[in-house]
């Protein structure tokens, strides 16, 4: 019995086991759909909500554009006007949206003819870099609060009414180039379209076109500000500007300026820049009393006058002939050179007399352990490697960098209104690779300036230059308008004016004054007051 019932209990169990088993196979495989579709579904929607982040930071190929009112004291003057902050959409050949290019424009109110106000369209350099160092450093209502000199403060940072803003004189179009600032193409994979000197150029010119059809300013004068990169952009607008839309301007301003490349490159077998570095360097030794004592009691320009001399004649000679200079005149020329930068024989002797910018930034302050500036050579700051060859940041950069992204993401939201949740990108390297054009050659569009000059004679140009700008040296621009190769009689239509700061002079109250002045009487000379 007992062996009987244990074998019919085993049975009972193996029959329930295999009764629940199938019930439960059977349940699974009526619920296996419903559990994918949940399964799916879930992932449709996390899926949805990646896409609604992604959207966040796409731009809308519909404009948006927020107006506010404000006035400003200037020059004893209180100009009242709207601020426009919003976006343009650029098509492309098929008509369809293809760039949002983000602008802030400043328009005074309570003007008698609208249609005999200037307008300015502004914009910065980089390669990459959004329009908010003319804004909020020179041009703009509202500009950045910096200590006497130039220097930072300590953060958080603010921004201060401009009493020098170029709004009395005309009214202002800061543009962001398509990926800097808010700017952005409408598809992704579409921004390096637009990331290279002709396509840049074109896209720029087509905002100006737009918008001067948008805002009825066709028969306003015209004039175009840039700065650094920003200058080989204005120069190449007056050529595209002129050729395709056939719009004459009456100026272009242009802030620390590179034309012609070559001046800039430190490559073997290109000499130039070596000589029109020169009196930068001499500037900087002379700010840092790096020189001989009977040269620092002389007044920089005195000092800048016997370097450029040098540097055009002797210098310049001792370049081009090479290995084949003399041994004493080689001796003499590194030791003149030596005497003008604040460098050792030994060291100029071992560079073969040709110092590029990244080994001087860090010689001539080596003993202190710093580095000085590349855009601007009076600010240094302090280096980790003791024994560095090249210069490891540029602290005239780190300097103002903060301020002025601190200050824009506040000012475009609180008092601007313009909200957006996307990076506002001040200075971005996502431009690159940049598509610079003929290969095997150094950009130039000094023709092209100069060919604008001969075809519209009325155009006047004014360039600022910084005697301690180490990225766009001073004696270069001379150079550059120095071989435009234009009719004589159209040399008085350019104006050189020179500050004692570097490539952002405006950050220097002294020169941000005198730069107003400057940028003043040039209007009402190209307008023929």
């Amino acid at each position: 019995m007992h062996c009987c019932h244990s074998q019919m209990t085993k049975s009972k169990f193996a029959w329930l086991a295999a009764t629940f088993l199938a019930l439960f196979l059977s349940a699974t495989a009526e619920d296996a759909p419903k559990a994918a579709d949940e399964t799916a579904k879930a992932a449709e929607d996390k899926d949805k909500d990646k896409e609604k982040d992604k959207d966040k930071d796409k731009p809308d190929s519909h404009e948006k554009v927020v107006v506010t009112t404000n006035s400003v004291v200037v020059g004893g003057q209180k100009i009242d006007y709207l601020a426009r902050a919003g976006t343009l959409v650029l098509k492309n050949n098929e008509e369809k949206p293809a760039a949002a290019i983000f602008y802030v424009a400043y328009t005074r109110t309570n003007v008698a003819d609208p249609k005999n106000r200037p307008i300015t369209f502004s914009f910065n350099g980089g390669p990459g870099s959004s329009s908010v160092w003319l804004h909020l450093g020179l041009l703009g209502p509202r500009r950045v609060r910096l200590e006497d000199g130039g220097h930072p403060i300590a953060p958080p940072y603010s921004l201060v009414d401009n009493e020098y803003s170029l709004l009395d004189e005309t009214d202002l179009v800061f543009i962001d180039p398509v990926s800097t600032g808010f700017s952005r193409a409408i598809k992704p994979d579409d921004a390096k379209n637009y990331h290279g000197l002709d396509e840049d150029i074109r896209s720029v010119a087509d905002f100006i076109r737009l918008y001067l059809t948008r805002n009825g300013r066709w028969e306003s004068p015209k004039f175009i500000i840039g700065e650094s990169y920003g200058t080989t952009r204005a120069a190449g607008l007056s050529g595209e500007l002129r050729g395709r839309h056939f719009i004459n301007v009456n100026g272009i301003m242009l802030v620390s300026s590179v034309l012609n490349f070559q001046t800039l490159e430190f490559e073997e077998g290109n000499d130039l820049p070596y000589v029109v570095y020169l009196p930068s360097y001499t500037a900087t030794a002379w700010y840092y009393k790096k020189l001989a004592p009977d040269l620092q009691a002389r007044p920089l320009t005195n000092v800048l006058a016997e370097v450029e001399a040098f540097a055009a004649g002797d210098y310049n000679h001792a370049l081009l002939l090479g290995d084949g200079l003399p041994a004493a005149e080689r001796q003499s020329a590194i030791s003149r050179y030596a005497r003008l930068t604040g460098l050792s024989e030994t060291f100029v002797e071992r560079s073969n007399l040709r110092v590029p910018l990244g080994r001087f930034a860090v010689e001539l302050l080596r003993d202190r352990n710093e580095v000085v500036g590349r855009f601007d050579s009076r600010y240094s700051g302090k280096v980790r490697d003791r024994i560095a060859n090249e210069m490891p940041y540029d602290p005239s950069g780190t300097a103002v960098f903060g301020p002025f992204t601190s200050t824009f993401n506040q000012y475009v939201r609180a008092e601007l209104k313009f909200e957006q949740d996307t990076p506002y990108e001040i200075l971005t390297g996502k431009v690159h690779p940049w598509k610079w054009g003929s290969e095997n050659s150094y950009v130039n569009v000094a023709g092209t300036l100069a060919e604008s000059l001969t075809e519209n004679p009325f155009l006047k140009v004014h360039v600022s230059c910084g005697y301690y700008d180490l990225a766009t040296p001073y004696f270069a621009a001379r150079y550059t308008f120095n071989h435009l190769g234009v009719d004589p009689s159209l040399l008085k239509n350019v104006i050189l004016d020179d500050y004692t700061a570097g490539h952002m002079m405006y950050v220097n109250p002294v020169d941000l004054q005198k730069q107003k002045g400057d940028l003043a009487r040039f209007i009402h000379t190209a307008l023929g007051k």
